[in-house]
């Protein structure tokens, strides 16, 4: 395949990289495998129109990011809206989509891996015709990263620092709001304190990232009004990855959620794949089954497919 590497040189695990190395490392691993392949570091403010100007040469069978999840984000909506493949480097933080791809999270494996892999069709989702990998979430987690982006911060443990502290400020100043949703024939109004929909359902994972990206469907969660005591409970049941158990959370698979709030604040945001964003005050979220294609561990679509066929009806 003809293949061009990004690799964000601020994102994350790259800023402590020696990136020359790393260039030459990458081209060696893809064009031992044979493939066509050049590799490019780039700044944080260069890569995503450089990704879109590769995207559309007739010459290029797909795209290998590497930096944080919003590079991959954007990378993602890049190769799907292009019909090309990508190849993920987790260079970042959390590094969601690339533990959904069981991509190794060494950045050095991860080239090995991607060389040597496949390609393999997953889901993705929408939000009002502007595509996510992860989540589209309103209330607490929108604040929380208002307050996390409030903060300065130049490190990937200075992002986690400036999280919790983001995190302690929202449990004790919860918002609450109206939405009116529609999903699975459902049509309901209601008061909440937090509203995600996500790439797929979470698994169960503190991080809440889904573990199976070609199941067709949303996860729509909403939580109840909440006091103080009540996101701690939240907080607690999302780091034992047994968000389903909280008794003021409500989830739903869809393949479909269409969202209104009625008494919408002129400044209310959402988050995007963890990207703070102005809030519509009407959105409609689509899953796209198996429409982005991602290099994958060789064998790895197999060995999916076989462990849902082993999976017990619910």
């Amino acid at each position: 395949m003809k293949l061009v590497g990004f690799f964000n040189r601020d994102g994350g695990t790259f800023k402590t990289t020696d990136m020359l190395a790393y260039e030459k490392r990458a081209e060696e691993a893809f064009r031992d495998a044979g493939h066509d392949f050049d590799a490019i570091v780039f700044s944080g403010k260069e890569i995503i129109p450089a990704m879109e100007r590769a995207a559309k040469r007739d010459d290029i069978d797909g795209i290998v990011a590497g930096g944080g999840d919003g590079t991959i984000s954007a990378a993602a909506s890049i190769a799907w809206k292009n019909g090309i493949a990508l190849g993920v480097v987790p260079a970042g933080t959390m590094n969601l989509f690339a533990r959904s791809l069981r991509v190794p999270l060494d950045i050095w494996q991860a080239l090995d891996v991607l060389a040597t892999g496949e390609i393999d069709n997953v889901d993705i989702a929408s939000a009002n015709g502007r595509p996510f990998i992860h989540q589209f979430s309103a209330g607490l987690h929108a604040r929380m990263v208002r307050y996390r982006n409030a903060y300065s911060y130049r490190s990937r443990l200075g992002k986690i620092r400036a999280s919790t502290k983001a995190a302690l400020g929202v449990v004790f100043n919860p918002p609450e709001f109206e939405v009116e949703f529609e999903a699975a024939g459902m049509r309901e109004r209601r008061w909440v304190s937090a509203i995600s929909v996500s790439n797929n359902p979470f698994g169960e994972n503190a991080l809440l990232y889904a573990d199976n990206l070609r199941s067709g469907e949303l996860g729509f969660y909403t939580a109840n009004p909440l006091k103080p005591l009540g996101v701690a409970r939240l907080a607690i049941d999302m780091l034992r990855g047994k968000v389903r158990e909280n008794a003021d959370v409500m989830v739903m698979h869809p393949a479909e959620v269409h969202l209104h709030f009625p008494k919408l604040r002129s400044k209310a945001n959402c988050v995007m794949d963890g990207e703070l964003l102005p809030l519509q005050r009407n959105v409609s979220i689509r899953l796209h089954p198996g429409e982005l294609k991602v290099l994958v561990k060789q064998g790895l679509a197999a060995q999916v497919n076989a462990d849902e066929r082993r999976e017990p009806a619910a």
